[in-house]
């Protein structure tokens, strides 16, 4: 959208991880920053890899790890483009005996507090990424730009168009939103992104 980074997901995610690494003592590996990215490539600046490679990288690094037996992962994730794969990657890995390995999404785990914050949180873009980035990097994030975003978007994301009888009709996000982001992000604020980011690290 207009107003968060293209980093905004690696931010987040590496952000979490690293606060957990640190309170917990576990290791915390270097950040995997191009996911699978497809259905975002009509705006500028999207970068992603395709999902089988995606997939066979994450499994490759992962194996580096179970060489030096570590047996548990997981993969702390910020980007909806990479559930699916990051759980076919905990399936290969668990078939074949190696470690058990999991993806996490940081807001799934705290939906009770998405949902107490935000009226319309938005999948993508919307004000709970936006607090959180206004938490995290401040700098970042192009507050004057949170009305453009919300207007020019889709603010409300509870029944979208492009889904009917249950089947989503759309492949990229162009296709729901003409300025990439869902939700809105006026009503982001940084107190509200330290509160997400201390459950979601909590978590």
């Amino acid at each position: 959208g207009p107003h968060l980074p293209l980093s905004t997901d690696h931010v987040i995610a590496e952000s979490l991880a690293r606060t957990a690494a640190e309170r917990t003592g576990f290791l915390c590996t270097p950040t995997v920053n191009v996911g699978v990215s497809p259905h975002h490539r009509q705006f500028h600046g999207t970068m992603w890899v395709d999902a089988p490679q995606f997939r066979d990288y994450v499994e490759s690094l992962t194996r580096n790890l179970t060489y030096h037996g570590i047996d548990r992962v997981v993969y702390v994730n910020a980007h909806g483009g990479n559930v699916q794969h990051l759980r076919e990657v905990g399936r290969r890995l668990r078939d074949a005996g190696d470690c058990y390995a999991i993806e996490w999404m940081w807001d799934e785990s705290i939906p009770d507090l998405v949902e107490e914050l935000f009226e319309t949180p938005g999948p993508h873009g919307g004000p709970k990424e936006t607090s959180m980035m206004l938490h995290l990097d401040p700098r970042h994030v192009r507050s004057e730009r949170l009305v453009d975003a919300a207007e020019n978007g889709l603010a409300d994301w509870s029944d979208p168009e492009t889904v009917r009888y249950g089947a989503r009709t759309f492949y990229d996000a162009v296709d729901n939103t003409a300025n990439g982001v869902l939700g809105d992000q006026t009503d982001a604020t940084e107190a509200k992104g330290e509160r997400l980011f201390e459950a979601a690290a909590d978590r």
